[in-house]
Order: structure tokens, then sequence, then C-alpha cells
């Protein structure tokens, strides 16, 4: 069926060309700008194929079996290896049919089949807040810098706080992960950000800077692993890891100050404490003491008051019995008392001399006896 030209037409443009774009004659069309005819080409296509088989001929046997072969080789190519730490996901027209495990596999080949190995085992990390060097490690790189688009988050007690966070995860089902979200990096960093943030907006500031940063990590991971399988993304988060958890860079020398001063405040209370405690139970120890003391003296004089009032009675009664001779002894009793320790000078009025009557006082010898005999004793040692 030879096609027409068409030249001077509108749709082919003017000027004496044809639709293909090509001169009205000498074109690359064919000879005189005419288009290729299809007819022709398909014998010219049926005599190359009979020039490729031997002897030229075309017998339906040869034709038969040269399709066979085609087929055969076609079909061959359905062969394909899963390697270790990898997951095979197999499609015929579009529809996954087959799921499997590492080694030599078979699937019809395109465009019938289509195959996926994933690598399921690998553990991949999205990083929020902060771009880096991308090795998995808790120390962070001289390289990475801040994207505070995704770092700064609210408290609960309306602070800001900039937190940088590394997220690890691997595949738990090579299905779900390839054919049940698009982007799938990407949706687990936003869906990271997006749980990091409800958890800090339950978070005080104190808390998501200092004392609470492991328990800011467990709930972020437990959220975002129940995000994600509420999407059925077949994906596994193996851990939630903060980098930063720090004030903006901007106020963040003033919390220094704010965190310096409060642990000037622990310390000195600590310290009171501490003496405290010292000096409490010393002063407990004291007044223990004094108590005993107290008590003690409140029994002596209790008791002396009883004696003394005991020896009254006993007095009286020996006096309404024998009134001379009581009150007799009662004087002297009180002479000998004063007069015991007294120096004594003993004067003889009724003498002509002196009056005073020599006596030797044995009292003050026997007094001095004990020292001088302890000083011969020395003078004999020496």
């Amino acid at each position: 069926m030879p096609w027409s030209n068409q030249s001077g037409g509108s749709g082919g443009g003017g000027g004496g060309q044809g639709p293909w774009g090509g001169g009205g004659r000498g074109g690359s069309g064919g000879p005189g700008g005419q288009p290729p005819d299809l007819e022709d080409l398909i014998r010219k296509g049926q005599e190359r194929v009979r020039g490729m088989i031997p002897g030229g001929g075309a017998s339906p046997a040869v034709i038969g079996l040269v399709i066979v072969v085609a087929i055969a080789a076609w079909l061959a190519t359905g062969f394909y290896r899963v390697q270790p730490g990898q997951q095979g996901v197999a499609l015929i027209f579009g529809k996954v049919v087959n799921e499997t495990i590492p080694g030599l596999r078979y699937n019809l080949p395109a465009p019938i089949g289509e195959v996926y190995t994933p690598q399921v085992e690998e553990l991949r990390r999205v990083d929020v807040g902060f771009r880096g060097a991308g090795e998995i490690s808790s120390r962070r790189s001289t390289a990475e810098r801040d994207i505070l688009e995704e770092s700064l988050m609210l408290t609960s007690d309306q602070n800001i706080v900039d937190m940088d966070f590394t997220v690890f995860y691997q595949i738990k089902s090579a299905r779900e992960y390839l054919f049940n979200i698009r982007g799938q990096e990407e949706t687990v960093k936003v869906a990271a950000e997006s749980a990091m943030r409800e958890i800090v907006g339950q978070t005080t500031f104190d808390q998501a800077v200092t004392a609470e940063r492991q328990q800011i990590e467990d709930k972020t991971q437990e959220l975002l692993q129940k995000t994600l399988d509420q999407y059925g993304a077949g994906i596994l988060i193996a851990n939630v890891q903060l980098q930063k958890s720090d004030p903006p860079g901007e106020v963040i020398d003033a919390f220094n100050d704010v965190q310096r001063a409060r642990q000037d405040k622990d310390r000195l209370q600590n310290e009171a404490q501490a003496y405290a405690n010292s000096i409490v139970p010393v002063a407990r120890g004291l007044g223990e003491k004094d108590i005993r003391e107290a008590e003690a003296y409140r029994e002596q004089q209790i008791q002396e008051a009883q004696g003394e009032a005991s020896r009254f009675v006993s007095i009286h009664d020996a006096y309404l019995t024998a009134p001379d001779v009581t009150r007799r002894r009662m004087y002297l009793e009180t002479i000998g008392a004063v007069l015991g320790s007294a120096h004594k000078v003993i004067i003889d009025q009724d003498s002509n001399g002196s009056g005073v009557v020599p006596y030797l006082p044995l009292p003050e010898i026997e007094k001095r006896q004990p020292r001088t005999g302890a000083r011969t004793s020395g003078n004999q040692a020496n």
C-alpha cells in the first residue's frame, strides 16, 4: 500500500515539503520524496531471514525450530539470584506472586515478569536536624551542618530546644517496603521528625536537655514504629539516637550560666545538709547529756533533803527524850566542825607569863608527814 505525497498541504508545512519534513523532491523519505512502502520493508526482512537459514530454505519446520529456540532463550533469561542479606520479590504483570529467600530462583522474564531484590539486613540511617558524614557513630563530625527548620522544637513549657537525632532502620517486609509507600527514606524522615516533635511537646525544657534524653529516645522509637506500622511501610526501627539536645545557639551561653548556678545551688545545699548531719547529732548528744546531769542533780538534791529531814526528825526525837544531853552534844559537834579546820592558839588567862600554852600540834604534823616522807624517798632515789 503506497503512501501518497501530500506536498504543499498545510499539515506538512509550505514550501513544497512532505508531511515528514522532507522536500517535495529528492527527500530522504524515498524516491521522488515519497514515504517508505511497508510491504516492501516486510519483504526485505523476509529475504534477510531466508539468507540466514542454511540452504536458503524457508520450510515451516525450520521456522518453527527457530521460534522454539528463541522462546527457550527468552525463558532462560528468567533465572535470577538472590544474594545473602537480600529478599526477592517476583511480579507477573505487575502483581506480586512470590517472595523468595537467598538462592537461585526463577520467574517469567520481562516484559511479563519482573524481580526486585532489596537489601533487608542492611542497617540504614536517616539524619534529622543536621546533615553529616553519614557514618554510624554517636560522635558528630565537624563537617556536619545544622538544619534549624528540622531541629528547633517546642517543649511543653513553651521553650525552644535544638534537637538533632538519627534514626536507624531495617526492612522487615520487602513487599510492603517496595509497594506500600513511595519515597521510603523521606517517609521515615518526615515520620521521625513528627514523632520527635510530639514527644518533645510533652516534655519540659529541663527534662529535654538534661535528665530524660534516654526516655525521649525510647518514646520516639515506639511512636515512630507505631506510625510506620499503620502506614504498612514494612520497616523496623532499630534505634533512635539523640546527637544533640541543647538550647538554641542564641541563648546557649545564658543557659549554661543558669546550669552552673543550679549546680552551685545543689553543691551548697549538699554542703549545708552534710554540716547539719554532722552538727545535729552532736547537739542532740550534748542536750541529752545536760538532761541526764540535771536529772541526777535533781535526784541528789531530793535525797539530801530527805536525809536532812530524817536527821532533823531523829534529833528532835532525841531532844524530847534528853534535852540537856542533846543540847550539849549539838554544841560540841558544832564547835568541832568550826574549830576542826582552824589554826588554833591556846591562851591561858590565869597564867603569870605570856598566857600562851605550848602544845604539840599533832594534827598538823600528821598532815605534813606524808609530804616530808615523799621528799625523803625522792632524795634517796637521787
